[in-house]
């Protein structure tokens, strides 16, 4: 008897973990020095590299990348932008095939997982230039 219940607390203990969002200092150990390819509902939706000190390059894998910054808001890491007025805030949950996102504070919002991770930087192209 004493096994069952041990074995359900267990179970119950590692759920109740999984729904955890990470902390900032888990996120931090997870992503430093990598590159993660994410998805949305099987679609390819971005790329980002994270750099030292809390540095990040985000692109839609179009060639053209936004530079900015996380930090910890909350649950949430929030990411600023050079050309994006508002934070993008996101809740980061560590799985078995990497990570998965969940956007802001709305229930069923956009929600990404990783399908690829690297330790190559991205490829930018310069800005557009001319007419």
């Amino acid at each position: 008897m004493k096994r069952v219940v041990f074995i359900a607390c267990l179970l119950a203990s590692t759920a109740a973990s999984a729904e955890t969002p990470m902390s900032a200092e888990a996120f931090e150990a997870y992503t430093s020095g990598k590159t993660l390819f994410f998805a949305e509902s099987g679609s390819t939706y971005g790329i980002e590299e994270y750099l030292s000190n809390r540095r990040v390059r985000w692109s839609y894998l179009d060639g053209e990348c936004q530079d900015g910054h996380w930090y910890p808001s909350g649950d949430m890491i929030c990411f600023e932008y050079e050309n994006i007025a508002e934070p993008q805030c996101w809740r980061f949950f560590e799985r078995p095939g990497g990570l998965s996102a969940s956007f802001g504070s709305e229930p069923g919002g956009t929600q990404l997982y990783e399908t690829l991770q690297s330790s190559e930087p991205m490829m930018c192209l310069g800005p557009k230039i001319g007419v």
